[in-house]
């Protein structure tokens, strides 16, 4: 499994891009399944990637901020699963979830966004001047080679870890996660020229529209503009490094699977993302505020033996890899998962209506949001230039959001509806909520939104009475019939 963060959805060639960013994640996708409308269930770094190894929304395991990863609550993990089935376990980069070294049979890291473990002197100096640009935009090429930035050092890891076990006959599970293309936006030569900002294709909004923009965004934009004017001046070379970074991960995954399949037969290959990124859109950088396509869609792919190549339209979710996983590896789903086996459509199955006519994420850590105006405490200072994107009036509250056939709607804590008609208008300015013309869909949105809610109640703990379970966990496919005990395989 191989995991980036914070990268956008349909920012390669293959997925209809202007810049061939990702050749080698494109061929994958080519000879695999590619889900063209998967999303994250949480727009930030832990509560995403919690969901992805526990199969469970947020509002359940109750990790709902990046800082809470070890209130994780949840039956049986990933990692429980396939070590249940007898395979070894290697981890190699970013961490940001609930496990640790004494979960894996082997752990290169933890790697953060401007360091990793530093075994030479050259790699610390490297890190220092990552920690220097203070996540911001290098105007510059990094003036460090290749084989210093983290992704190099992350796959030399892995494939290290994988020599150690050569004699290991066990089947392997082995997480590559990449701290990028998440900030700071910065990468060596080649890279750096590859894309020139000229040449990088325009955004679909800038800062012109925010006002028209619910308050989280507005807040974000204010914040960073009092930190950093005329941030956004940088925002071609901001999305030309952005491109670069890309490539940069792609020869890597294309070295580290050239490595593994000299040492694993026939693997199979899951690429997806934690969440996306601005990447310039609404004059903002990183991530943040809100719930817009480009946070929430994320890439998501799975190819290797017995894999169908076809691109699936079906809206799916990282909450859906777990329940994947167990199946494919022969093993029941767990109590308490929430998300829904992908493993008939990867086959070429058609998939119920019923069961993926829709998708469901969620946002905020809690409370009563905070209002527009307010400074509360965070944990980087309002003065000088340094701030992260997920703060406490951003991701204060909450809301959720439902997706069915290009309509998107969401609902705040604070009474706020909006009802966006993603085709017509993809940079979701206009709220179609009161518009007559979109009763209907309004109608069938919230009823989509209430059954989501329901499903993902919490049926942790197990007690006296078992809940009904289904196969694939397919809670709302049409046959009666389609019925397994808790702890059976069907």
């Amino acid at each position: 499994m191989i995991m980036t963060d914070q990268q956008r959805a349909a920012f390669t060639a293959g997925t209809g891009f202007g810049l061939d960013t990702m050749p080698c994640i494109d061929a994958l996708g080519e000879a695999g399944s590619r889900f063209s409308h998967a999303y994250t269930p949480f727009p930030a770094c832990v509560p995403a990637r919690i969901s992805l190894f526990t199969g469970r929304f947020p509002t359940a395991h109750r990790v709902r901020q990046n800082s809470a990863a070890g209130f994780a609550h949840h039956g049986d993990d990933l990692l429980d699963v396939l070590r249940g089935q007898g395979y070894r376990l290697h981890f190699a980069g970013k961490t940001h979830f609930h496990r640790g070294p004494a979960d894996f049979d082997s752990w290169s890291g933890p790697y953060w966004h401007t360091s990793g473990p530093e075994r030479t002197s050259e790699q610390e100096a490297f890190d220092r001047w990552l920690d220097e640009l203070d996540h911001g935009v290098s105007t510059e090429a990094t003036p460090f080679p290749l084989e210093q930035q983290l992704p190099y050092r992350i796959v030399s890891d892995a494939l290290a870890d994988q020599d150690r076990f050569a004699d290991d006959d066990r089947p392997s599970f082995t997480f590559v996660s990449f701290p990028e293309p998440h900030n700071p936006y910065q990468v060596p030569e080649p890279y750096f020229s590859l894309f020139p900002p000229e040449e990088v294709p325009d955004r679909l909004v800038g800062p012109e529209v925010i006002d028209r923009l619910p308050p989280r965004y507005r807040w974000l934009h204010r914040l960073v503009e009092e930190k950093r004017p005329g941030f956004d001046a940088q925002w071609r070379r901001y999305r030309a490094n952005y491109c670069g970074m890309l490539r940069l991960i792609d020869d890597q995954v294309e070295r580290l699977l050239s490595g593994l399949r000299q040492r694993l037969t026939d693997p199979i290959v899951l690429f997806l993302s934690d969440h996306g990124d601005y990447v310039g859109e609404y004059g903002l950088q990183r991530k943040g505020a809100g719930m817009p396509e480009v946070l929430m869609r994320i890439p998501f792919q799975v190819s290797g033996p017995g894999i169908q190549p076809q691109t699936r339209e079906e809206p799916v979710s990282l909450v859906d890899v777990l329940p994947t996983l167990c199946e494919l590896v022969g093993a029941p789903i767990p109590a308490g998962v929430q998300g829904r086996s992908l493993a008939p459509l990867l086959t070429g199955q058609p998939a119920p209506p019923a069961e993926f006519g829709s998708i469901y994420a969620e946002l905020g850590f809690g409370g009563v949001r905070y209002p527009e105006s307010a400074r509360p405490p965070l944990h980087f200072p309002y003065q000088g230039p340094t701030f992260d994107e997920l703060n406490s009036v951003t991701q204060s509250g909450g809301e959720r959001m439902v997706v069915r056939d290009g309509m998107k709607l969401i609902i705040g804590d604070d009474g706020s509806r909006r009802l966006l008609d993603l085709r017509a208008d993809p940079a979701e300015l206009e709220n179609r909520y009161d518009d007559p013309a979109y009763a209907g869909t309004r109608v069938r949105l919230l009823e989509d939104l209430a059954l989501w809610m329901l499903r993902v109640a919490d049926d942790l703990p197990e007690a006296a009475y078992r809940p009904r379970a289904v196969a694939h966990n397919w809670r709302w496919a049409p046959d009666p019939g389609n019925t397994v005990q808790q702890g059976e395989v069907q």
